[in-house]
């Protein structure tokens, strides 16, 4: 296995350079954040840029913690990538990833400063910075569940022709925890309005009773009561209803929601 790493201070467009070098360099692999990339996809680990705070982004990213030590070296071993590239803010960090990870020792190391112009480094500043954007390497469909209720969007990215397995084409953005300037929520109600003002629009839903539901850290699980209509299909209706008020809801508020059940409490 080829290891790279790409070297620079914190905010200064890494993740999002690495797209393009893995590209240039036909490289196969990459370690961000705790996260282990293969071929556009998270094979394993967590994001660091999940975490509460800092301290603890920092632990992630270094897999200090050991079942993500033990679950993201089993898969390394199990892919066996020829190629890798280690994201960090110094030598010394990817050196310490590249050691924990067993990988072979580091073969080239690439500065941020060597692939791209001042300008570039000042503009990710200020996105860092200013607005609290922070890139992921890899889709937001990857990742989702790890960033459920979080700011989190898409950034596809045009793919060359000709270009190798080591490309990406999409990336994502996301405003970790630590960036906030102040507490990030959604009210208790939101959710309920959501589907009550969906089910509005359904032909076959005279009134909805309840809505709950369960939020845990990486997903939601929604539970809703129905009245239906009679003279309509009451299946293609409360399917109708599930689908659309569950799009509407990771649209509007990024939860992931992995359940949303409908129970007809009666027809009238």
């Amino acid at each position: 296995m080829k290891v790279y790493a790409l070297v620079g201070k914190s905010g200064t467009g890494k993740s999002y350079q690495a797209i393009n070098l893995c590209r240039d360099r036909d490289i196969e692999s990459i370690i961000d954040d705790g996260l282990f990339i293969c071929r556009g996809k998270a094979m394993a680990g967590k994001s660091a840029k999940r975490e509460a705070t800092k301290i603890g982004a920092i632990k992630t990213a270094l897999f200090t913690d050991e079942e993500h030590y033990l679950q993201t070296l089993a898969k390394i071993k199990e892919i066996q990538p020829e190629s890798v590239l280690i994201i960090g803010t110094s030598d010394g960090m990817v050196e310490k990833i590249a050691k924990r990870l067993e990988l072979a020792p580091i073969d080239e190391k690439i500065y941020i400063e060597d692939i791209t112009t001042e300008n570039e480094r000042k503009i990710a500043e200020k996105q860092r910075k200013g607005q609290g954007k922070h890139v992921i390497p890899v889709s937001s469909v990857q990742i989702k569940h790890q960033f459920s209720g979080y700011f989190l969007s898409p950034l596809r990215i045009f793919k060359g022709i000709g270009a190798g397995k080591g490309s990406f084409t999409e990336k994502s953005v996301v405003r970790p925890t630590y960036s906030y300037m102040g507490d990030f929520m959604i009210a208790e109600r939101v959710i309920g309005d959501i589907v009550k003002c969906t089910a509005m629009g359904i032909k076959g839903v005279r009134d909805v009773t309840k809505v709950s539901y369960d939020n845990s850290v990486d997903e939601l699980v929604i539970n809703v009561g129905l009245v239906m209509r009679r003279g309509y299909s009451v299946i293609e209706a409360a399917r109708e209803l599930q689908k659309k008020s569950a799009n509407m809801i990771v649209e509007m508020t990024a939860f992931n929601i992995s359940e949303m059940n409908i129970e007809v409490r009666g027809i009238v």
